[in-house]
Order: C-alpha cells, then sequence, then structure tokens
C-alpha cells in the first residue's frame, strides 16, 4: 500500500505539475492574443493531448533509475509535457518583448505558485490519521518536490528552456542583441548542454537552489 500511495501520488503531481506548466504558456499567449493553443486544443487538462513519450514517460524512467544505480536515495523525477504551440511574433506585436517575457515564465510561475499552495495546505491535515489522509499528504509533498523541481529547471538559462527564452527577450527589450543573437546560435546545442550539466557533477550546482526551496516550503 505505501508503494501504490508513493508513486501514484508522485506520478499525479508529475501530471498536474507539467501539463499546467504547458497550459499557462498557452494562456498567456491568448491573453497578447494568440489563439494558437486553443485553435490545437491545447488548453485542455486532458492528458492524452499534452503527454510526450519522450519527455513525460521515458526519460523521467531513465533519470530515476540511473540515480537509483548510482546510489542517490531520493532521484530527483522531472520530464516534460509537448510544448505548447505558440506564435511568439503575433505576441510581440500585441505585448511587445515584455510580453514574450510573460508567455516564457508563465510555466515557471505556475509550478511556483502551485508548490506555495500545496505547503501551505499540508499543515492542515498533517499528520494524516486516516487512508485518505496518507494519500492526500503525500500527493501535497510530492506537488511541493516536483513543481519546485520543475520550476528550477526550467529557470535555467540554457535553451530551449523558458529561462532562456525570458533572458533573450530581456535583451531585445534592452536593445542587447548580441545577447539575443549569442543565444539564437546557441539553441541547437541546448540539449547537449542540459545532458552534460544532468549527468555530471555540474548537477550538484545547478539543482543546489531545490533543496533549500522545498526545506523551506516543507518546514
Amino acid at each position: 500500500m505505501e508503494f501504490i500511495i508513493k508513486y501514484t501520488t508522485l506520478i499525479l503531481a508529475f501530471l498536474i505539475a507539467i501539463i499546467g506548466h504547458e497550459i499557462m504558456h498557452g494562456l498567456v499567449a491568448y491573453y497578447y492574443g494568440d489563439d494558437t493553443a486553443k485553435r490545437e486544443g491545447r488548453l485542455s487538462i486532458n492528458p492524452l493531448k499534452h503527454i510526450d513519450p519522450f519527455g513525460s514517460v521515458v526519460f523521467p524512467i531513465i533519470l530515476y533509475l540511473s540515480q537509483k544505480l548510482a546510489g542517490v536515495v531520493n532521484p530527483i523525477v522531472f520530464g516534460w509535457a509537448k510544448p505548447v504551440p505558440v506564435n511568439i511574433f503575433k505576441v510581440i506585436s500585441n505585448g511587445g518583448y515584455l510580453g514574450a517575457v510573460a508567455v516564457s515564465l508563465a510555466g515557471v510561475t505556475y509550478n511556483f505558485f502551485l508548490a506555495l499552495i500545496a505547503s501551505s495546505i499540508l499543515p492542515l491535515i498533517y499528520p494524516p490519521e486516516t487512508l485518505f489522509g496518507v494519500f492526500l499528504s503525500m500527493l501535497l509533498i510530492n506537488l511541493v518536490i516536483v513543481n519546485v523541481v520543475l520550476a528550477v529547471f526550467n529557470l535555467w538559462p540554457i535553451p530551449p528552456l523558458d529561462g532562456a527564452n525570458a533572458v533573450k527577450y530581456l535583451a531585445l527589450y534592452f536593445r542587447l542583441n548580441k545577447i539575443a543573437e549569442i543565444y539564437n546560435k546557441a539553441e541547437p546545442y541546448g540539449m547537449v548542454f542540459l545532458l552534460i550539466i544532468l549527468f555530471t557533477p555540474l548537477s550538484d550546482y545547478f539543482f543546489a537552489p531545490i533543496s533549500w526551496i522545498i526545506g523551506w516550503m516543507l518546514r
């Protein structure tokens, strides 16, 4: 029963985190006049419209197993959903480069906000006294952990992550075109950079804020 509750709540938290993350990109883009995501049915909460076979299933499993084999007690698991289509040129024409920054950071904002909500509710039911209470408290804990991991990861200023897009559009807003050009040229190699970080000791430095934020939220 402990195994079932642990992994059921983890999967639920993961789906809520990544699907909501992508929907928020589409909603903010819609606010700025881009209805691409809405027309393609990507503002739906139906998981089948958002799950990416590799990013939502294969990669999290590989990441989990690789950390377990390396002796990590509490592996960090994350992944991604299919990106919601956004016509960033329409967003910029209506909301400027700051509108593009808002679209870029919409998913991260959702993840941090959801983690804060979950951490605020948790003390009201903890310690749990019923089986449902155990399930709910575990779900809230996993919502905090998964959303913080996803938010911090996406804030890395490495293409094609949200943090990189935000930096690029901020650079364009402040007319620092050279920085934007560097990001455009680096984008084809972004996944290589990410894999190097994830599977080397560099990950310890990039994920360092996670422990502090989770510790503060679950204090």
